[in-house]
Parts: structure tokens; sequence; C-alpha cells
């Protein structure tokens, strides 16, 4: 009788045998979830568990922590260390330094060829093609009727090189 007085005074010790005791006095409500919540992923439809693009991207990550501590393995290691563990056969040495510097090299020259490519295809500067080309437009006649407030929007068009040049050089004060 004292302890129960103990276990339901709210200023007691919360115990955990105490919330098992109360857990036990409550009535469980089991709810089951609608066919159509799909919201957790745990539905009656059977979508559960990792998709693909997960379990791909994680097995992608430990094989490449894995590949890089082979390769510092390697590259680092004196051979008679690798020959007290049992590693006979392995690649020479050089391509520790080889094939990185290989790739670094291959990665600037291709930058420098596309920026070439780019450079090659651009037209000069004093050429029209770099203001005109063939969806320019030029503004049409458009004159706004005079009914009520609202106005159409005025279609699109290209604003002239000669506008552009009044509007930024010439001194409007």
């Amino acid at each position: 009788m004292l302890n129960e007085r103990v276990m339901e005074d709210p200023r007691s010790v919360s115990s955990p045998r105490r919330v098992l005791s109360l857990s036990r006095k409550r009535k469980g409500t089991l709810s089951f979830p609608e066919p159509d919540d799909k919201a957790s992923g745990f539905g009656p439809s059977g979508e559960h568990g990792p998709k693909p693009s997960e379990v791909y991207g994680f097995v992608g990550s430990i094989s490449t922590v894995v590949a890089t501590v082979i390769f510092l393995v390697w590259a680092y290691v004196p051979e008679p260390w690798l020959h007290a563990i049992g590693i006979f056969y392995y690649p020479s040495k050089y391509w520790a330094l080889a094939v990185p510097t290989y790739a670094m090299v291959t990665i600037v020259l291709a930058i420098g060829f596309y920026i070439g490519l780019n450079f090659m295809a651009t037209p000069p500067p004093t050429s029209l093609n770099t203001i005109f080309d063939e969806y320019s437009r030029e503004p049409s006649s458009f004159e706004p009727s005079a009914e009520g407030d609202e106005q159409p929007i005025e279609p699109i068009s290209d604003i002239g090189i000669n506008q552009i040049n009044d509007l930024m050089f010439n001194d409007q004060k």
C-alpha cells in the first residue's frame, strides 16, 4: 500500500521500474497504417529498404576508401616490409608517381584544348555576328490603344546598339 502511494506520487523519483509498471497499467492502443499511407516507407505496399542509388553510393564510397588505402600502402611502404607480410607481386613503384602525373597533365591539356576551341568558335569582336544573329528582332511599330488604364505588353524585340550607346555614353543630366 505504501509502495503504491509512492509510485502514484508525481514528486517521486522516476525509475525504469516505475515507468514499466505505469506502462503496464495503461491500455495500449494498436493502430494499423492506412493502405494509402506511404510517408513512412514501411507501409503494406512492401516499399521498404534502401534505394538502389543509396546502395551504389555506399558501395562506391567504401570502394574508393579501400582503393585509396591500398594505393597508399603500395606507394609508401618499403618493399622489404611488403615482402615480410607476404606480398611479392605488385606493380613497379614508378607507376605510383607516373599515373597521377599523367592524369593531371591530361586534364590540364583537355582544359587548354577546350578553351582554345571556344576561342576558335567565337567570332572576332569587330564582327556584327556578336551583335546580331538569326534570332534578332527589330522592334515592331507598336501603338497601344487608348482603352482604359490597361495596356498590353509590348512584343519582345532586341534593343538596337545605337540606343544602348546613347543610354550608356551620352551625357544626360
